[in-house]
């Protein structure tokens, strides 16, 4: 199963931790979710329907699971809004420096092959942070296949109504499941490849 679109992760002052999913090709169309650690580790993901919940929730751990609308809208390419619920995350991108211009270089039909991602989940671990790869849950496997790499130079973040601090690392990392941000706040031109195993496309979602 392939998601072809952005993935966006940034932490606040608070401790608190967004990552937006904005997946603009999937099995399941376009959707978009937003996957939410505050900083005492408790772990929400926010999706638009039943179906991509329990995908996400059958792929990665959460403490708790909405199906609410989540609203994204990208404005020139560098400015972004989104929100579902009760979160609200405002935040702006800047020129990609080195490793977006690395990433750049490499041919998409290359940059997605599960071989090729392998091959670079080391130095993506030393050098940003985030793996490449790795096994999740349902005996289902992921690969990430980045594209390219803008880093966030601003951004605003409330829950609740309540500002949750400055644009921060995201330290520490998320806890959602084999996959990760870089620690640097930074959108991701990514193609995911998750392998499922027959009979088991579909999971119920975490209480």
């Amino acid at each position: 199963m392939r998601f072809d679109g952005w993935i966006a992760g940034l932490g606040t002052a608070s401790g608190a931790r967004v990552v937006l999913g904005h997946w603009a090709s999937s099995p399941f169309g376009p959707f978009s979710d937003l996957m939410f650690e505050d900083a005492g580790g408790h772990r929400l993901l926010l999706a638009p329907s039943r179906e991509t919940a329990d995908f996400v929730a059958g792929t990665y751990v959460f403490d708790e699971v909405r199906v609410v609308p989540v609203r994204v809208r990208v404005d020139g390419g560098r400015s972004w809004t989104a929100s579902a619920a009760r979160l609200d995350l405002r935040f702006r991108t800047g020129r990609r420096g080195p490793a977006g211009l690395a990433l750049r270089a490499v041919p998409g039909v290359i940059a997605v092959r599960p071989g090729w991602i392998t091959l670079w989940d080391r130095p993506a671990r030393l050098l940003l942070g985030a793996r490449t790869h790795g096994s999740a849950r349902a005996g289902r496997h992921q690969w990430y296949g980045a594209r390219d790499l803008h880093p966030v130079t601003w951004a605003a973040v409330s829950y609740e109504g309540a500002g949750l601090g400055a644009l921060a690392p995201v330290e520490p990392p998320v806890r959602f499941g084999s996959g990760s941000t870089p620690r640097c706040p930074c959108v991701v031109r990514v193609t995911t490849s998750v392998s499922v195993r027959q009979g088991r496309s579909r999971t119920g979602a975490v209480p």
